[in-house]
C-alpha cells in the first residue's frame, strides 16, 4: 500500500474529505458509490462497481451481455466500443 502523505480529520458528522488531486487521479466524482472494507485496523475504500454493469457506460440493464470473462457491455456500450474499433 502506498502513502499519499495526505492527512485529513473526520468532521463532527463523520465525513472525510478527499483532496481534489486524489479525486481526479482516481476518477472519483460527486455521488459515486464507495465500498468500505475493513481488515484489522485498516479501512479500505473502493469505488463500487455494480455487478453486471457495462464497462463503457456503467449502465446496469437486463440487456447487458458478458462477451468475455469480465467484459460486460450494454447495447449502447457495445455500439460505442464498435465505433471506436472501426
Amino acid at each position: 500500500m502506498k502513502s499519499t502523505g495526505v492527512v485529513r480529520k473526520i468532521d463532527p458528522l463523520g465525513r472525510l474529505v478527499f483532496p481534489i488531486e486524489l479525486r481526479r487521479t482516481m476518477n472519483l466524482n460527486e455521488g459515486d458509490p464507495m465500498e468500505i472494507f475493513v481488515d484489522g485496523d485498516f479501512v479500505l475504500l473502493k469505488k463500487h462497481q455494480a455487478s453486471r454493469a457495462c464497462m463503457i457506460t456503467g449502465e446496469v440493464l437486463d440487456e447487458n451481455k458478458e462477451y468475455a470473462p469480465g467484459l460486460i457491455l450494454s447495447p449502447k456500450g457495445a455500439e460505442i466500443l464498435l465505433q471506436k474499433l472501426i
